[in-house]
């Protein structure tokens, strides 16, 4: 007989959790070696671009989270578990020993495709183990995760980037070994409880002949349309900012703030450190407790005042504007749109596809990231900076006017009571 304890919620969390700091750490190791990337390779605007549109950070990751989710809604959380980081595994050796630019972009393409699959099934997972009254808390751990992966990564770049690419490969060698360790530990872990109902109601209403298969149709109707509607006008529209900001930042910081590497990647890193702090101290600790609206509308609306500052004319920046920038924007990617997306995708559907309607609009989010990662370099090369500049501060204001006025009053109740709310009885 097994004497094997039932892992507590928030191991099952922090297991979860660990899928950001990979997800967040491959985006910024590539960020942090671009630029000797792009010297090794001699890549032009247009395969940076390419890069940028099909790596983890976009469209890889993108239809990862679409299959990923449907497989995970049908096979469950743990059968997505067993497999999807070693297919991140694989590509981050391709990246390690990439000698050329198609290893590098088949790299970073096989990465995006282990995180989309695996960031959807521990956003779901976190959510329906946790308890209805930490909510926030204990999704909230996965974008402290999500902030950490990147300022352990330019924290170790701007040491060890002065050797060159070999220290870049280096950086993205640690996170193969942080993979290993976690998809070792979660084949210890169970299947989600939530899942394990419904599927045991599903193989019921089989044999009763009462089956009905989840569409996309059924996805894009009715109150899930409106769901997916906000969703994505809080989250997509965001990350079309956080993206430029995740894999250019210490390009921009270099090319347009006129910083050195060295400064630029501690300024990254402060914006991440500040990105833990914000979710610990501000999401983590007041998202289950004051209004959500409040908090959203607060942290949104400096994300706007933050992104301004590179609307300015060159000669107006200043290093304080650049240290504003920097501190508005870690706090917001700390406790902002992804961290109230990810709570809400996992509380606004219903446990038969709510990892299929996460990966949905998951997908929708980062192939829209690859259009614009694609368009920043050519952008930036043709009409500057300033230009893209001021997009990406219209996109922050759609966001922030989105996530205030539509924002759910789900605090404190368990998934179950927000399914009926919604929906008027349970969904099978």
């Amino acid at each position: 007989m097994s004497t094997q304890q039932e892992p507590s919620a928030w191991k099952k969390t922090i297991l979860a959790a660990m899928t950001s700091y990979i997800d967040a750490g491959s985006i910024v190791a590539g960020a942090a070696g671009l630029s000797m990337w792009q010297q090794y390779l001699n890549m032009d605007g247009v395969q940076m671009g390419a890069l940028a549109a099909l790596s983890s950070n976009a469209a890889s990751a993108a239809v990862g989270a679409l299959v990923g989710g449907r497989i995970c809604d049908r096979y469950g959380r743990k059968f997505v578990y067993t497999y999807d980081l070693l297919v991140y595994i694989a590509g981050m050796l391709l990246i390690v020993f990439g000698v050329n630019y198609a290893m590098l972009l088949g790299g970073y393409i096989i990465v995006g495709l282990g995180v989309g699959a695996d960031i959807v099934a521990s956003w779901t997972l976190i959510a329906e183990e946790a308890p209805a009254e930490d909510r926030a808390k204990h999704c909230g751990s996965a974008q402290f995760a999500w902030a950490l992966g990147p300022a352990v990564v330019l924290l170790v770049s701007a040491w060890i980037n002065q050797y060159g690419l070999i220290g870049n490969r280096i950086v993205f060698g640690h996170l193969i070994l942080v993979a290993l360790w976690v998809w070792w530990q979660r084949l210890k872990m169970p299947e989600s409880k939530s899942f394990q109902e419904a599927k045991e109601k599903e193989q019921q209403l089989i044999a009763e002949g009462k089956i009905k298969k989840v569409t996309y149709g059924e996805l894009l109707s009715g109150i899930n349309l409106k769901t997916v509607l906000f969703l994505c006008g809080v989250y997509s529209v965001w990350n079309l900012c956080a993206s430029t900001w995740g894999f250019f930042m210490p390009y921009i910081y270099e090319n347009v703030g006129k910083l050195s590497n060295s400064m630029s990647q501690l300024m990254s890193v402060g914006s991440f450190v500040l990105s833990s702090a914000g979710t610990y101290f501000i999401f983590m600790q007041l998202g289950d407790r004051v209004s959500r609206r409040m908090l959203y509308a607060v942290i949104g609306g400096i994300y706007v005042i933050g992104w301004a500052v590179w609307v300015l004319p060159p000669e107006m920046m200043s290093m304080w504007m650049l240290i504003m920038f920097t501190v508005f924007a870690g706090i917001n990617n700390g406790s902002g749109q992804q961290a109230f997306y990810q709570l809400w995708c996992s509380e606004l559907f219903p446990t038969k596809y709510r990892a299929t309607a996460q990966g949905l609009t998951f997908f929708i989010t980062r192939i829209l990231a690859a259009c614009w990662g694609f368009s920043v370099p050519i952008i930036m090369e043709s009409l500057g900076f300033r230009y893209a500049a001021m997009l990406m501060v219209t996109f922050a204001a759609i966001s922030w006017l989105v996530g205030t006025i539509g924002a759910p009053n789900t605090s404190g109740k368990t998934l179950k009571e927000i399914e009926i709310e919604r929906y008027g009885h349970v969904v099978e």
